[in-house]
């Protein structure tokens, strides 16, 4: 009870003092302003970049989604840790706790939109590329045409323009190709480079048949890619609810042994660091399972 009026105090005296400080402007404006400044100084430049692609994407979510699911986390926390330990206290701890992981939830969701989005970009690069070479018979002069068609977008179409001007000014598509598959690490354009390497270098008798086997191995990939990520929104509904049942066999325990029991046996130290740690590894759990839904989407 002393830390939570000591806590309350510290607090209302931090938000005179900004208060009194900038009295000419809205507090929570100024807040929301300096942690803007904070997250703009120190947050990694990859996750800047994602972001703001998942933006533009138009799948970030709202003021309204963001207070939702504050909401939930800070009153599924409370209400969990309540009945794990009787303790206000603890709930709030608890409660506040929770919020700290949803920038890090963010951050997952956000790279698995990205992530998506890269390899549908990825498709129409090798898909177009070969359907240009179809009709222009020279890889650059392919690439040139998927580029100056629109379909692609950045960061695949800032890339694909780099790819071109090294090309013409190594006189080669030897860098260029190697510059592509290290940026884009993916089995099709891998394989799909080696094929029009072979072909620019050495020649084929019967590139048409080449690239049409190609063709149907991304067409092939793609289904698979997309059954997955099916197959994974399946998994991860049916791992939430695994993971809260988790969270809730306290509450069997409970039964078992008697609400008043329990209570009794909160007193010894013991119990709680037990209790502690079955909340922490559960969390971690469940943190564990909404990364592997969020990474690696699109990978072959």
């Amino acid at each position: 009870m002393e830390f939570l009026i000591f806590g309350s105090i510290a607090f209302i005296i931090i938000f005179v003092v900004i208060y009194r400080q900038n009295s000419g402007q809205n507090v929570y404006k100024y807040v929301a302003n300096q942690a803007g400044t904070l997250y703009e100084k120190y947050a990694p430049y990859s996750f800047k970049t994602v972001r703001e692609k998942v933006k533009e994407l138009g799948q970030e979510y709202t003021p309204r989604q963001y207070a939702i699911q504050v909401t939930v986390f800070a009153v599924a926390s409370f209400i969990i840790s309540y009945l794990y330990f009787y303790n206000l206290i603890i709930s709030v701890i608890y409660s506040l706790a929770s919020l700290t992981l949803i920038p890090y939830l963010t951050y997952l969701r956000c790279k698995r939109i990205y992530s998506e989005f890269i390899f549908e970009q990825i498709q129409v690069y090798t898909t177009n590329v070969i359907m240009e070479f179809a009709t222009t018979q020279s890889f650059v002069k392919a690439v040139e045409g998927v580029y100056e068609s629109g379909v692609l977008e950045d960061p695949v179409k800032s890339d694909v323009k780099m790819m071109i001007d090294m090309a013409y000014q190594n006189g080669t598509i030897d860098q260029s190709l190697e510059y592509m598959n290290n940026k884009y690490d993916y089995y099709i354009v891998r394989n799909m480079h080696q094929l029009f390497l072979q072909i620019t270098n050495e020649g084929a008798k019967d590139s048409a048949g080449s690239l049409e086997n190609m063709s149907l191995d991304i067409d092939m990939l793609v289904e698979n890619v997309y059954r997955d990520r099916i197959d994974r929104a399946t998994y991860h509904k049916k791992f939430l609810q695994f993971g809260i049942v988790l969270y809730l066999m306290v509450m069997l325990v409970q039964f078992l042994l008697g609400v008043d029991s329990y209570i009794q046996m909160l007193d010894n130290p013991l119990v709680q660091l037990l209790l502690h740690g079955i909340v922490i590894i559960n969390t971690f759990f469940l943190l564990s399972g909404e990364k592997y839904y969020n990474e690696n989407v699109g990978a072959e």
